[in-house]
């Protein structure tokens, strides 16, 4: 019998506990009935914050709070919400459904939150919206221990000692939300705004975030980057402690359809988690990115930053071709989603398309096969229901409970027999269901079989291709795909908007794909259904 050692002196690495920080916005009910209900709220409360909310992010030790967005940081004044409570002014939050909020809720009691729960503090500065002079007076306020407007400021409304400010991030997502800008744009309002981010306790110094990309845009990383590292002295790292990465798991990839909370199948979830292992990927991309810039000891050589590395890249590397087409996918939805569906290959690596049409054509008649087999819907039900008992290393007792449930299910035998079978209880020794989870997934699991004998399948023109048949069209898109490719880039390194309608226009891309109206929608829903087979 194999063993499993674990040698709890050895620590190869360490994983930092702010991995698990967490984020309040002034989104719905999470800040305003969520955190805090003021202290008059018959829910007990200590100053305000409920006390159940408290002890379980307690319980949780949560290791820093993010305050106050988001989106809603970029609209955020902080003035507003000091001083006394029926004085502060009421304001409308534009970005979470157009509520009213009083300001309760702000900088003395964000901090109390924090002390209450013992957590480090992250505030997020208002760029997309504010000014130098505010984001600078609210850092004197927080901060500052000594003598000056903005500390007098703070005793004045109660609160003696300066708080420590552990992390700031200068903006928020304000390749969107917090400004729509460019990324050289944003680089030198990074610049000016974080030179006011002082450092008034120097023993305590203020961990400084920049804005970092929309998921996998290396566009706007490596031009962020190129313009703070301008001109910067080496030590000061591009006048930033960090670059933030935002992504959001999507099952669907549907912003408009993000899905429950609470109420999903197992399906969902297994998406969920696969979507999750994105970041890991993303994180490795960004890394490479900045890596790629770094001399021989680690230092982020500027050069190497500011050469005219695009068009080199253009002619030589297709991948950071590639991610200008993600950016300009970002900026285009409306226009790319029918574009992306066909093949991630024809971005990723346009050197390898033709060499790899072969595989492709091979993994769409796997597709249509199982589609065949399944129906539409079926595959995923089998497929995640078979999956809870892969583990099971005799695959006749599991058969032979699939036949003895059908038995069930005839009345040929009871449930209590069903129950008694040593193959019953051997299937939830391996797979750790009870009794009543392992009835319900051979139940289901008879069920989908059931009905997939009667699925009718109305593939359209999605059907098993030909390497040959692969091949054509594939060829029938790439002629002149490198030209339409240049335009694109031309426009996307030029401006920040252009005209999908005219680049497009293509006659061997319409030729191509002109008479496949229907084959993004029904290879894509295909392909989800059919993972195992790609």
């Amino acid at each position: 019998m194999a063993k499993l050692v674990i040698d709890a002196n050895r620590k190869l690495s360490k994983i930092n506990k702010e991995i698990q920080g967490q984020f309040s916005e002034h989104l719905g009910r999470c800040i305003y009935e969520g955190l805090y209900v003021g202290e008059d709220s018959e829910i007990p409360n200590t100053k305000g914050m409920r006390n159940d909310v408290v002890a379980a992010l307690k319980e949780m030790k949560l290791p820093v709070l993010r305050w106050p967005g988001g989106c809603f940081a970029d609209e955020y004044h902080w003035k507003d919400g000091i001083g006394p409570k029926e004085n502060r002014k009421k304001m409308i939050n534009t970005h979470w459904g157009g509520v009213t909020e009083d300001n309760s809720f702000g900088t003395h009691e964000f901090f109390e939150l924090c002390e209450q729960i013992g957590c480090k503090t992250y505030i997020n500065g208002n760029v997309g919206s504010g000014t130098v002079q505010e984001m600078s007076e609210w850092v004197e306020y927080m901060t500052f221990d000594g003598v000056s407007p903005m500390a007098d400021l703070r005793r004045k409304n109660g609160r003696e000692k300066a708080w420590k400010v552990d992390y700031f991030g200068v903006g928020n997502e304000n390749w969107g939300c917090g400004g729509n800008m460019t990324p050289s744009y944003y680089g030198n309002l990074y610049r000016r705004y974080q030179t006011y981010v002082r450092n008034y306790d120097q023993k305590h110094p203020i961990f400084k975030v920049c804005c970092g990309p929309n998921a996998g845009d290396t566009y706007w990383t490596e031009n962020v980057l190129k313009t703070c590292f301008e001109n910067a002295p080496e030590w000061m790292h591009g006048f930033m402690d960090g670059l933030s990465l935002h992504y959001y798991t999507l099952p669907e990839d549907d912003w408009s359809h993000k899905g429950s909370a609470l109420d999903f199948d197992d399906a969902a979830w297994y998406k969920t988690l696969a979507k999750a292992f994105k970041l890991d990927e993303l994180i490795h991309k960004q890394k490479e990115l900045e890596d790629s810039y770094r001399d021989a000891n680690g230092v982020l050589n500027y050069e190497a930053l500011t050469k005219d590395s695009a068009y080199d890249y253009y002619n030589n590397q297709m991948d950071t071709l590639g991610s200008r087409i993600e950016y300009a996918e970002g900026k285009m939805a409306d226009y790319y989603n029918d574009l992306s569906s066909l093949d991630d290959a024809l971005y990723d690596d346009y050197g390898n398309i033709i060499s790899g049409a072969e595989e492709t054509a091979d993994k769409l008649n796997g597709v249509y096969e199982a589609y065949l087999q399944y129906g539409r819907g079926g595959k995923t039900v089998v497929q995640n229901l078979s999956d809870y008992f892969d583990s099971v290393d005799n695959q006749a007792v599991v058969q032979k409970l699939d036949d003895a449930y059908a038995q069930y299910v005839n009345g040929d035998i009871s449930d209590a027999t069903l129950k008694s079978m040593t193959e019953y209880a051997e299937v939830m020794d391996v797979t750790g269901i009870s009794a009543e989870g392992l009835t319900t997934h051979l139940k289901d699991l008879y069920e989908a079989k059931q009905n997939l004998a009667d699925t009718t399948v109305d593939i359209g023109i999605v059907e098993p291709v030909s390497y040959e048949e692969s091949l054509s069209k594939v060829e029938g898109l790439s002629k002149g795909l490198k030209d339409i490719l240049g335009e694109i880039y031309a426009d996307v390194l030029n401006k920040e908007d252009f005209d999908w309608s005219t680049i497009l226009n293509n006659d061997d891309f319409t030729e191509t794909f002109g008479n496949m109206e229907n084959v993004t929608e029904e290879y894509k829903t295909v392909y989800d259904l059919s993972l195992i087979h790609i």
